[in-house]
C-alpha cells in the first residue's frame, strides 16, 4: 500500500507480526540458545486498535494451539518446535507520565497469555528525575488496574538470600528504562555501544544510563528457566483448561444439552474435571518418562566413558610394566666349569 496515494490514505494497515530467529552464545563454555524475537510494527498507529489487540493475542494463542495439537497426537513429531512466546517486553512511550489507555488495555489482554515485562523505551529522552517519576507513575497504574505483569517473584521464607536480594533489586527497577543504539564508539580506550549527543555520551551498557544490562541478564541467564516454567505450568495450562472446557461445552451443546443445564449438572462438571485431571496426569507421566529415559541415557554414556578410561588405564599400566621389567643376566657353562676347577 502506497502511503502517498490519496485514494488509500484513509485505509489503516494495522499491526504486523514479524518473528526473527537468531542463535546466541551465552557464555564462554559455548552454551547456545535459539532466540526468536517477534516484532509488532504498526501497533498503536491506528485510531481503533481493536484489530491489533485481536491479532497479537491470536498469535500467542496459535502457538498454544500447536502445542495442544502435538500433545493430542498418538505419535509425537520428534522435530516439533515449541514456538511459544515466553516473555513480552511491552515498550512504553517516554512521555514522563503513566500508562495510556492503549497500554492498559493491551497489557490486560496479553497478561493471561504471556509474561509481560514493562519497559520504557528511548529513556535517554527523559531526565533522571523524569525517569524516576515515570517509573513510579507506571507501577502505580499497573497496581491500580491490577495488571498481572511478571514481577520477578520470590518467597522470603522459601528462597535463599541471594535469590531474594536479586529479585527484589530487579523488581525495584521496573519498569526498566532502556537506551538502544547501533553505534559503537571509543571512550577512554574502550569500545562501547552508545549514543553520541552534543552534550555527552549515553552508554547502552552503563547501569547509570540504562537498565539494559539488568534486563538482558535476567532474560538470557538468571530468569530464563523461570519464564519458561511459568509459561508452561501456568499460562499454557490455564489456556489449555479453557480450551478443553469450551470443547466439552460445544460437544454437549451439539448433543442437545444446553450450556445452562450442563453448568448446573454436578455429574457433568465432575466428569469434565476428571477428564482434565486424567489428561494432566498423563502429561506428567510422560514428562517423568522422558526424564527417566534422559537420566538413564546419561548414566549409560558415563558408564561407557568410565569403561573406556579404565581400559586405557590398564593398557597404560601394562605398557609401563613392560618398559620397566629388569633384564636377568644369563649364566654361561664356561663360568660353571671354571668354578668347579677351583675346588
Amino acid at each position: 500500500m502506497d502511503a502517498d496515494d490519496p485514494t488509500t490514505a484513509h485505509i489503516e494497515e494495522g499491526v504486523k507480526i514479524k518473528p526473527v530467529t537468531v542463535e546466541l552464545e551465552l557464555d564462554e563454555e559455548g552454551t547456545r540458545v535459539s532466540l526468536t524475537i517477534v516484532d509488532t510494527p504498526g501497533f498503536g498507529d491506528s485510531i481503533d486498535n481493536e484489530a491489533s489487540f485481536h491479532e497479537i493475542v491470536s498469535f500467542l494463542e496459535r502457538q498454544y494451539d500447536d502445542i495442544l495439537a502435538e500433545e493430542s497426537r498418538i505419535k509425537r513429531n520428534p522435530r516439533f518446535r515449541d514456538n511459544r512466546v515466553h516473555v513480552l517486553l511491552y515498550f512504553i512511550q517516554p512521555t514522563g507520565h503513566g500508562l495510556r489507555e492503549l497500554d492498559i488495555e493491551l497489557m490486560r489482554r496479553l497478561s493471561p497469555r504471556v509474561n509481560v515485562i514493562p519497559v520504557i523505551g528511548k529513556a535517554d529522552s527523559l531526565t533522571q528525575y523524569e525517569v524516576a517519576e515515570s517509573k513510579k507513575l507506571i507501577m502505580e497504574d499497573i497496581e491500580h488496574y491490577r495488571i498481572p505483569v511478571y514481577n520477578f517473584p520470590y518467597d522470603i521464607e522459601e528462597d535463599d538470600e541471594d535469590t531474594v536480594e536479586e529479585n527484589a533489586e530487579l523488581r525495584g527497577l521496573m519498569p526498566f528504562a532502556i537506551v538502544g543504539s547501533e553505534d559503537v564508539i571509543e571512550i577512554d580506550g574502550r569500545r562501547v555501544r552508545a549514543r553520541q549527543y552534543p552534550w555527552g555520551v549515553v552508554e547502552v551498557e552503563n547501569p547509570k544510563h540504562s537498565d539494559f544490562l539488568a534486563i538482558r541478564s535476567a532474560l538470557l541467564h538468571s530468569h530464563l528457566a523461570d519464564l519458561k516454567e511459568i509459561t508452561h505450568d501456568f499460562l499454557y495450562e490455564n489456556y489449555r483448561t479453557e480450551k478443553l472446557s469450551k470443547s466439552v461445552a460445544s460437544a454437549n451443546e451439539a448433543s442437545g444439552i444446553t450450556t445452562e443445564s450442563d453448568s448446573l449438572d454436578p455429574q457433568s462438571l465432575a466428569s469434565q474435571s476428571v477428564r482434565l485431571k486424567e489428561e494432566q496426569l498423563r502429561r506428567e507421566e510422560e514428562k517423568l518418562r522422558e526424564i527417566e529415559i534422559k537420566v538413564q541415557r546419561e548414566i549409560n554414556e558415563k558408564r561407557q566413558e568410565l569403561l573406556a578410561r579404565e581400559s586405557q588405564l590398564k593398557e597404560l599400566e601394562s605398557r609401563m610394566g613392560r618398559e620397566h621389567t629388569p633384564i636377568q643376566p644369563s649364566v654361561h657353562e664356561d663360568d660353571e666349569t671354571d668354578a668347579g676347577a677351583q675346588h
